[in-house]
């Protein structure tokens, strides 16, 4: 029975986020800002809300300007709850 119980998905995956990579200065760390487009909830207007989400980038290959994917993890330091898990696009 528990055999079973290990091979079944999560039943809440993890969130994964796309964005670009604003700051790679720091070692095996990225700043990803994130674009999530609402609508104003009475005017209807759409608005571009940013977030900024550190990451932990394991091998240092992430530059600024990438389009990276990241998944949220557990409490890597005081602000980082994100991981790299690929790199999309490079910056040109």
């Amino acid at each position: 029975m528990a055999d079973e119980q290990a091979t079944e998905p999560r039943p809440n995956g993890r969130k994964v986020r796309e964005g670009i990579v604003v700051s790679a200065k720091m070692d095996k760390t990225i700043v990803v800002a994130v674009v999530d487009r609402v609508q104003h909830r009475r005017y209807g207007k759409t608005l571009q809300r940013t977030k900024r989400l550190y990451a932990h980038d394991d091998a240092n290959d992430a530059r600024e300007g990438d389009r990276v994917r990241v998944t949220e993890t557990r409490p890597l330091s005081k602000q980082k709850r994100w991981r790299v898990v690929e790199v999309l696009e490079r910056a040109r």
